[in-house]
């Protein structure tokens, strides 16, 4: 790939130390063509005094930040990832993914092998039930795309319980005519996905390889299925950061990618406008004060200050911000979504200029530090215990459980804890060090080493994960577990009384369900 400079950008560049600096950083990338070009913020009219701010706010919210991206005029001007999420790590997409799914319908419509206003019961003829009602005939592409399917409440925890997802979905009752009504409802969008496989032969996933994934240059990725080997499509798809930006910023550029059209403009425009109102009863003013309430497109929501964007639960977003020729691509764990988007109004939405800005040598000194010294908070309180001779090897039996472990034990050595779990049919060491990251993967997929939620994410390999361990006190040991593919991290507690052991596990998207397993030495 050849990067081309005016004049005057290179008079400009070697005013600004902090350019050299960034294409150091940047001169692997340069090389490759599958990654968005680099510039600085004030070049592409923007101020670094906006991101900093924007940064020192996730300083000091209630959200735990995991990555950060922000593309103006097709560039990339600022990035950051907070340690231990790096870089070329995936990051569960959860609906996010929804997005990506109504462009797999968006392609099948472009090569004619449906319409959005097909019958969603034409797809599927051999799982239809006995009766079939007004509604369920009248239901159509365009309301699974809309979440007006007319079901109530949202059956997704239910379906996803039965190993036919496509015949539980059709047997449901739908309640209100389709299209009038707004109900969340990933099931919804797992039929697409459904529908996706069934007209194309391929899984969405597959089906998205050569015609997106390919041509963005995404690679290294993946999603999970249902039990019939269909993607689940309203979640489960992994992507980086940068892949995030890539999608964005595709729709951004109406569907065209290095001056090849891979969607038709027409198709962004019909899946990036509302469609319809979360809940129409609410006064302007009620809605005005929330990005939920701006209207749904096609598996992606509206946001204030005529932005859209891809969401997914806990803070996954690619904000798209067509007026101001950005993107903005977040990973993160909240459960205050609308404070995040708050931020980016706050802060990055006033920064963007339309004329390129004078380089700031200090600004740009100070937002490459910032960037570069993202961290996630370390619990750290001890590393050491006058337990640790008598703990490491002890192999402890682990009172009868539903979640079927046998024993536990720990081994210490140079400062790392290597904790052991046994189970009916496997053993899993994760390693722990104090005071600092341990990378590793579990042997099961997920957030759920000891928790009660799904055990089986099918079709993804084990998580990779970041360990680190402290000691509370002389007998009670923490073991902290992020899931460095997920937003998520499990917090472990040991509490060791003579040859007994007290094993507490906590999951951080639900700290009130804590899992306790009590185990007694072997003698």
């Amino acid at each position: 790939m050849i990067y081309k400079i005016n004049l005057t950008e290179h008079k400009e560049m070697k005013r600004s130390a902090s350019v050299f600096f960034l294409l150091l950083v940047f001169s692997l990338r340069i090389f490759s063509q599958d990654a968005l070009p680099r510039s600085i913020p004030e070049m592409q009219g923007v101020s670094s005094q906006s991101i900093i701010n924007f940064l020192d706010s996730t300083a000091v919210d209630e959200n735990e930040f995991h990555s950060f991206m922000f593309l103006r005029h097709g560039k990339v001007i600022a990035e950051g990832w907070w340690n231990p999420y790096r870089a070329d790590l995936k990051h569960t997409m959860y609906s996010c993914s929804k997005s990506f799914t109504a462009t797999a319908i968006g392609f099948a419509v472009k090569e004619g092998k449906l319409n959005v206003t097909d019958k969603v019961i034409s797809f599927f003829p051999d799982q239809l039930p006995d009766t079939v009602g007004a509604f369920l005939r009248d239901l159509t592409v365009r309301d699974l795309l809309t979440m007006s399917v007319g079901q109530e409440p949202d059956p997704t925890r239910n379906i996803v319980m039965d190993t036919n997802w496509v015949r539980s979905f059709l047997a449901l009752p739908i309640v209100h005519k389709p299209g009038t009504q707004f109900l969340y409802n990933s099931m919804a969008t797992y039929m697409l996905s459904a529908i996706v496989q069934k007209v194309t032969g391929q899984r969405t996933f597959d089906y998205l390889t050569t015609r997106l994934f390919e041509p963005l240059g995404i690679q290294g990725i993946d999603w999970e299925v249902d039990p019939k080997g269909i993607n689940t499509g309203g979640w489960g798809l992994r992507l980086k950061t940068e892949d995030m930006a890539k999608f964005g910023q595709l729709f951004l550029q109406e569907g065209r990618w290095k001056k090849k059209r891979i969607l038709p403009k027409a198709w962004i425009k019909e899946a990036s406008t509302s469609k319809i109102l979360q809940h129409p009863e609410y006064s302007q003013e009620k809605r005005d004060s929330s990005d939920w309430e701006q209207g749904y497109c096609y598996q992606m929501w509206r946001c204030k200050n005529n932005a859209y964007r891809a969401d997914g639960a806990f803070g996954q977003f690619i904000i798209v911000m067509p007026e101001q020729d950005a993107v903005i691509a977040i990973t993160s764990e909240t459960r205050h979504m609308q404070g995040i988007l708050d931020n980016v109004w706050k802060h990055l939405l006033p920064g963007m200029q339309k004329k390129r800005m004078k380089p700031n040598d200090s600004l740009a000194q100070q937002l490459k530090v910032q960037l570069n010294s993202l961290v996630l908070p370390i619990p750290g309180n001890s590393n050491t215990s006058d337990q640790v001779e008598q703990i490491s090897g002890k192999v402890f039996s682990v009172e009868p459980n539903d979640k079927r472990v046998r024993t536990i034990s720990f081994e210490f050595n140079d400062e790392v804890c290597t904790m052991v779990i046994t189970n009916d049919s496997t053993t899993q060491r994760i390693k722990f060090t104090p005071l600092r990251w341990n990378e590793g993967e579990t042997e099961r997929p997920g957030p759920y080493l000891l928790s009660s939620a799904p055990s089986a994410l099918k079709g993804l390999p084990p998580f990779k994960v970041a360990g680190e361990y402290n000691w509370r006190d002389d007998n009670k040991l923490e073991l902290v577990l992020r899931y460095v593919e997920s937003p998520h991290t499990e917090t472990i507690t040991c509490q060791f009384e003579g040859d007994s052991l007290k094993f507490e596990s906590k999951v951080s998207f639900n700290p009130n369900q804590v899992n306790v397993l009590n185990g007694t030495a072997r003698p």
